[in-house]
């Protein structure tokens, strides 16, 4: 595959852009980082909702009702996951979102399947992945967050909790531009039909070089003791993050577009920028608070 220099100078500019903002909603405070994937989860549902509907015609047709309730509830599960000793204006964020969440899964089934004159299982069953697939990855992404934050009392605390998030989405950053850059130097071996442009050499290089420079600057510039974590994270952005990256690839596929959304040019849309972020989040969850 050979290194097209006018889109590498697009995508290359796009990036820069990205990151500046994605940086500030990071790590300017905890509010502008739940604003920052506030706005990533309702583009993810927005595409995730359009790709469904042009590979499955009773999809498409889905209630106005319907299509924003099961926004809200995905949105009632990221609420859920704010840490409850943060209360702005007295509001118990994490109650609301509980008490949408369980409003919304007994309302939404009964108004699909029991009030329905159509058979809307399979469909509640679609709207119920994307809640797996987008919202379970942005709530959980605001309970990794909130590992840094260290109460003083009443508002009072110490914020360090963009650390693990920002190892994350650098990891599958590096991952990602290097896997290109290699593939499209070197690659010659096909990884799947799913993603042509993918190769062997590109993917083991992007996850060798996401690995190695993450776990470098964590060991100098984070702390040596947090050096295997930083490798745990960055391998499992590295592998896990490339079968998100596929999955999306298929669902594109199944409803033939090119892009899920276009709101950046090179990188197309918000599934196509955080696909694998939003697989590798639950994984990465899964290693801090068990493992």
């Amino acid at each position: 595959m050979a290194l097209n220099i006018k889109t590498l100078k697009t995508r290359s500019l796009t990036a820069v852009i990205f990151v500046i903002v994605m940086l500030a909603g990071l790590i300017i405070n905890y509010w502008s980082f739940f604003i920052l994937f506030s706005i990533i989860h309702f583009g993810c549902w927005l595409e995730y909702q359009k790709l469904l509907g042009l590979i499955d015609e009773d999809y498409y047709n889905i209630s106005i009702f319907h299509k924003y309730a099961m926004m809200i509830c995905g949105y009632g599960l990221m609420l859920w996951n704010v840490d409850a000793r943060l209360q702005p204006l007295g509001l118990p964020l994490s109650e609301i979102g509980r008490w949408i969440v369980i409003v919304i899964a007994v309302v939404l089934p009964v108004k699909e399947i029991v009030l329905s004159k159509k058979n809307n299982i399979k469909v509640l069953g679609f709207s119920v992945l994307g809640l797996a697939y987008i919202s379970l990855a942005c709530g959980l992404m605001i309970s990794l967050r909130n590992k840094g934050l260290e109460f003083k009392g009443g508002t009072q605390f110490f914020d360090a909790g963009y650390t693990i998030p920002i190892v994350l989405i650098a990891s599958i950053w590096i991952n990602d531009t290097m896997a290109y850059i290699v593939g499209s130097l070197i690659g010659k071996t096909p990884l799947t039909k799913i993603s042509p442009k993918k190769t062997w050499e590109g993917t083991i290089g992007g996850a060798i070089l996401a690995i190695t420079v993450v776990s470098i600057f964590c060991y100098f510039f984070i702390s040596n003791n947090f050096i295997l974590t930083a490798i745990i994270i960055s391998t499992t952005a590295a592998i896990i993050g490339t079968m998100g990256d596929l999955l999306e690839s298929k669902l594109k596929r199944m409803a033939d577009v090119k892009d899920s959304g276009s709101f950046m040019p090179g990188h197309g849309g918000f599934l196509d920028r955080f696909d694998s972020l939003l697989l590798a989040t639950p994984f990465a969850w899964l290693f801090l608070y068990f493992i």
